[in-house]
């Protein structure tokens, strides 16, 4: 495979703001969530500005690089989570434009959506119930941690679309004009 030393010098420099986001994850405790957040949104950059395969390389080397060098290792984790999802939406997206035909694709999109988040998120709030959680909780409260996730879901998700659109959309020309 012949890369381009733009695209990986470009992969390189979002790969290392990737990692100082999951590290300050762990030092700025307050801003945990947000800036894991903004590192797995640069998983979506890639995907955008270099296809599907460059993307999964660059999760792949991101979650590598996080657990060599960020110092708590559940945010890493987090992280991959993160970027799982935003890899899987990209793709979903891809495979719907190949499609025009295809009736209803905004609502095929948000059920993929739907669908990607709970097939991690679910699990993860199931099988690691103890770990999670200091104390044990009611199927009563897991239930809420579930929806709660669904809403917190919309607000990544816009947070996603906002960044990709306004902030990258107007960054993108000065770093790859």
């Amino acid at each position: 495979m012949h890369v381009k030393a733009r695209t990986l010098a470009f992969c390189g420099l979002l790969l290392a703001l990737t990692v100082v986001f999951m590290a300050l994850g762990s030092v700025i405790e307050t801003s945990t969530l947000f800036l894991l957040a903004a590192a797995s949104f640069f998983v979506g950059i890639a995907v955008r500005e270099f296809g599907l395969k460059a993307g999964a390389a660059f999760y792949i080397a991101a979650v590598l690089l996080g657990f060599i060098t960020a110092p708590n290792k559940f945010y890493v984790f987090t992280f991959a989570v993160m970027g799982f999802y935003i890899w899987g939406i990209e793709a979903v997206w891809r495979w719907l434009e190949k499609r025009p035909g295809l009736g209803r694709r905004r609502v095929i999109f948000w059920i993929s959506k739907y669908v990607i988040f709970n097939i991690v998120y679910i699990p993860i709030i199931i099988l690691f119930r103890d770990l999670l959680f200091v104390h044990a909780v009611s199927d009563m409260v897991v239930i809420g941690i579930v929806i709660g996730g669904q809403v917190g879901l919309l607000v990544y998700d816009r947070a996603y679309e906002y960044t990709q659109v306004h902030v990258w959309g107007r960054m993108r020309g000065r770093m790859m004009g």
